[in-house]
């Protein structure tokens, strides 16, 4: 599929807003791994998502993942959310889930970076690791990317990478934004009954995003394209995919496939949170994100225009999880990948999914479970 012509949980805190001038949480220069178009001016993005599993991985999504970098050689990698889930007991148990998603990049020496999901906490009530150690881990490795996380916002990792191009300016932008976990239990004394129950982008980030872009426009004298990672996904979403706020009917989404160029599976209804964060309409006001992609509905791979910026789903890499039903189970284990060219306006040419099918890997109904990849010296 190729779409071209791009056009916390918890209650919510009062935060400062960052200054705009300070452009905070960017990947210096020098500190990481270099983010650099090729030579011919192209780049190439990989997604993963949901890879979610505890230290004794499905074999299967190592095997789709080291089968997509060497197909792809891709300049830069996004694990999207739900890295990990549950069943890690222990500090150790941590460091090994991680470590098994970290090891198909590093083995490779492809640039990295993640964002987190509603699971990646799972395991912290037992084994005491919470986000913000995860983070510090994720980039304790060599070609990890990561910035650290914007100062007083919501979430862990909120932060922007930029990536050069052949004429040593930017010439793209990668966003990456926590949307939290679950809806508190309580807001303002009411309770979620009958509201999605998962988390929601809090305004803290949107107002983030949107000073850091200004800033960024400001010391570069004009916007810089990008792509916007997420894990759970916006309302908008759903809107697209019936070309409707309250229609739910096939003419609906008939209608809206058709204004939208959707593409794609939508296998189960979008779970985004409560409440509209108002991303989307700060992101589409701006005009620099050219799409945004999530995961968290392990069975979308659905992506459209949406008024002049990309919404999509990468769908689901982990083996070790929900899928289709039945049979079908691993259809739609796969990652996305995206195209950049500078020369072209809007830099980002055109994205695909890639399924596990294409490589040849056992779609069978199971779980494979393989013993933790060895662990790096100094991290055990």
């Amino acid at each position: 599929m190729t779409l071209s012509g791009v056009g916390a949980a918890g209650a919510v805190a009062a935060t400062a807003r960052p200054a705009a001038a300070e452009v905070p949480a960017t990947v210096t220069a020098g500190r990481r791994p270099r983010l650099r178009f090729r030579d011919d001016g192209t780049y190439t993005i990989v997604q993963f998502n949901d890879t979610q599993d505890d230290e004794k991985i499905d074999r299967r999504t190592l095997e789709l993942m080291r089968a997509v970098l060497d197909d792809e050689q891709p300049d830069l990698v996004i694990l999207n959310g739900d890295n990990i889930t549950g069943g890690c007991d222990t500090p150790l148990e941590m460091r090994q889930a991680m470590n098994n998603v970290a090891q198909p990049m590093e083995e490779r020496g492809v640039p990295w970076a993640i964002t987190f999901g509603n699971h990646d906490e799972d395991s912290t009530p037992t084994s005491g690791v919470d986000e913000e150690q995860m983070l510090a881990f994720y980039r304790s490795y060599r070609h990890n990317v990561n910035g650290p996380t914007a100062r007083g916002v919501t979430g862990q990792g909120n932060s922007h990478l930029l990536i050069q191009g052949t004429n040593g300016r930017p010439a793209f932008n990668v966003w990456l934004l926590d949307s939290g976990r679950y809806a508190p239990g309580t807001l303002a004394g009411q309770n979620f009954h009958g509201y999605p129950t998962w988390d929601w982008i809090r305004m803290d980030q949107v107002d983030w995003y949107y000073d850091t872009s200004v800033a960024l426009e400001r010391r570069h004298g004009r916007k810089i394209p990008s792509l916007m990672f997420i894990h759970i996904p916006l309302w908008e979403y759903r809107f697209m995919w019936f070309g409707s706020v309250d229609g739910r009917t096939a003419a609906d989404h008939e209608r809206g496939k058709a204004r939208h160029g959707i593409e794609g599976e939508r296998n189960e209804e979008e779970c985004p949170g409560p409440f509209n964060s108002g991303l989307f309409s700060a992101v589409q006001h701006r005009g620099d994100v050219k799409g945004i992609f999530c995961g968290h509905d392990h069975v979308n791979t659905y992506s459209g225009d949406y008024y002049g910026v990309l919404l999509g789903y990468a769908g689901n890499t982990g083996f070790g999880t929900y899928g289709l039903s039945g049979a079908e189970r691993n259809r739609l284990r796969g990652a996305r990948v995206y195209r950049l060219d500078e020369s072209v306006e809007g830099v980002l040419t055109g994205t695909a999914m890639r399924f596990a099918s294409e490589f040849g890997i056992d779609l069978t109904a199971d779980d494979q479970w393989i013993e933790p990849l060895p662990l790096p010296d100094g991290r055990d």
